[in-house]
């Protein structure tokens, strides 16, 4: 059964990975499993049709034969116990990896999208000058929390897993920020990660179709 995702037809961000299909992309990518995308405008993402897959009207979205899932939690966490290498065969690491998969999404991208809220759509309120250096300095705390638990290890808990994949995504909204950069472990952790072949495969389909050409290679 042929893999189907979503994702926009024009990107927010221009291409540069942020949009969550990427972390999609990427899974699929690691798990050598080939897919189809069906690109939507932010119009269609509204209509019935893409509702039913997606009741809350975002991308992307999953489907394999009968199977439709949407958010990328999900999707990613579907796709690591389907195919092998995203997942550890040992049942106590399988379970950590997992756990670090929860806690890229619900403890460090929180504060981080809070950052980018407060940067992006509410810089120009009265009080953003007072709010703007709180929000960074709870995205500080869950860095410096992060970074001192990976230390000088490569990845979280031993190899390479759906928990780095996640964690690495996450952390890749900081990178424009600057405090990323205060972290010299999680910015090489970070950058190990985009050095992955399947995360630079996944990139490259991602920006080829906010610029039009094909990826390279």
């Amino acid at each position: 059964m042929t893999i189907i995702i979503t994702a926009f037809e024009r990107s927010p961000d221009g291409g540069k990975g942020l949009a969550r299909d990427t972390r999609v992309r990427w899974a699929l990518e690691e798990v050598g499993q080939p897919y189809e995308v069906r690109l939507v405008s932010f119009e269609a993402m509204k209509q019935p049709a893409h509702l039913a897959l997606h009741p809350f009207g975002q991308i992307p979205t999953y489907e394999e034969g009968d199977l439709a899932l949407f958010e990328t939690g999900s999707i990613v966490f579907h796709i690591a116990e389907r195919h092998a290498g995203l997942l550890p065969d040992g049942a106590d690491a399988r379970a950590r990896a997992i756990t670090w998969m929860f806690a890229a999404l619900n403890t460090v991208e929180p504060a981080i999208l809070e950052l980018a809220t407060a940067r992006l759509l509410d810089g120009d309120k009265p009080w953003s000058e007072e709010r703007l250096p709180l929000v960074e300095d709870r995205v500080r705390d869950r860095l410096k929390q992060l970074s001192a638990r990976l230390g000088s290890a490569d990845w979280l808990d031993g190899g390479f897993s759906a928990g780095d994949l996640l964690m690495v995504s996450v952390l890749l909204r900081l990178k424009s920020s600057g405090i990323l950069d205060e972290y010299p472990n999680l910015t090489a952790y970070v950058a190990r990660g985009e050095a992955r072949p399947a995360y630079k495969r996944a990139f490259a389909a991602q920006l080829a179709i906010n610029t039009g050409k094909p990826p390279a290679g």
